[in-house]
């Protein structure tokens, strides 16, 4: 096991630096990685206070500073202490730059302006978490996606994930015995995605949860027989009006939420509609 100190430096909250990090972790095993996060470093006497840290513990740095003078700074501090630098988004913004023949603005944080986008995205989140577990169908027609499948095939995790990315999402779970409401097959505006996944992958992630409630594993909720016949119900219904599956058994929340992007952005292209991490620049 090697062990790394990686150290994120970001004139910002970031976010953009961790993603990096993991994806690019992710490719490497028996590594055990220490993250060391120094947001909101805009300044050069702040990155010697940071630098008088990451003496005690060298490792990789990496960052996204947009100011010449402060990067300036990290980059001679990193190379007298011998410590490999890597700025994450310089190759982005340099064939950005070259492509459009424009200089990039020296702006901290761009990416979480408080526009638009943002307060459509706050919008977002509250919508779904208001739509959460079959909530308010009468308000389901305001949704971008509705999601509908079987207790257990991440319908939450993934309407939020969704909502980070400016959709309003309504989820709304398929039990045989409580059918949804009609409203459910009357909406016009949302596109409706079903979830499914296989009955044995079920059935262990629904006992797994009831063990974590300290509650008995062995009930109906659990029971191979009516599992089966509860994905085979839900499977019915998608079939029955024609909505687009994504089978989430070997799928993450995020590649989950990839798929039924895909789909939206196939709609999109074939009516014309405006995604909500779209913009249109000013004429």
């Amino acid at each position: 096991m090697i062990r790394l100190h990686l150290h994120l430096i970001s004139d910002s909250t970031g976010e953009t630096l961790e993603n990096i990090a993991k994806a690019g972790l992710a490719q490497f095993d028996d590594v055990e990685t220490i993250k060391h996060f120094w947001p909101m470093v805009r300044s050069e006497g702040h990155v010697d206070r940071v630098f008088d840290d990451i003496g005690k513990q060298p490792g990789l740095v990496l960052y996204t500073l947009v100011d010449h003078n402060v990067r300036r700074r990290l980059e001679t501090r990193c190379r007298a202490m011998g410590l490999p630098a890597v700025s994450a988004l310089d190759p982005v913004i340099d064939a950005l730059s070259r492509l459009l023949g424009m200089e990039a603005k020296e702006r901290p944080g761009g990416q979480h302006a408080l526009d638009a986008a943002y307060f459509q995205r706050v919008e977002a989140i509250q919508y779904t978490i208001a739509h959460d577990d079959g909530v308010a169908p009468e308000d389901w027609d305001r949704a971008d996606i509705v999601l509908a499948g079987v207790s257990r095939t991440s319908k939450t995790p993934t309407s939020i994930y969704l909502a980070n990315r400016g959709y309003k999402v309504a989820n709304v779970p398929l039990v045989p015995e409580s059918p949804p409401p009609d409203t459910l097959y009357r909406l016009r505006n949302p596109i409706i995605v079903g979830l499914t996944t296989s009955p044995d992958r079920l059935v262990q992630v629904r006992r797994n949860r009831l063990l974590s409630l300290n509650q008995t594993p062995e009930t109906d909720y659990v029971d191979q027989d009516r599992v089966k016949a509860e994905v085979a119900f839900a499977r019915r219904i998608f079939a029955d009006n024609d909505w687009p599956v994504i089978d989430v058994t070997r799928r993450s929340i995020e590649e989950s939420a990839a798929a039924i992007l895909n789909i939206v952005s196939d709609r999109s292209n074939r009516d014309g509609h405006m995604q909500p991490d779209e913009t249109i620049s000013p004429s």
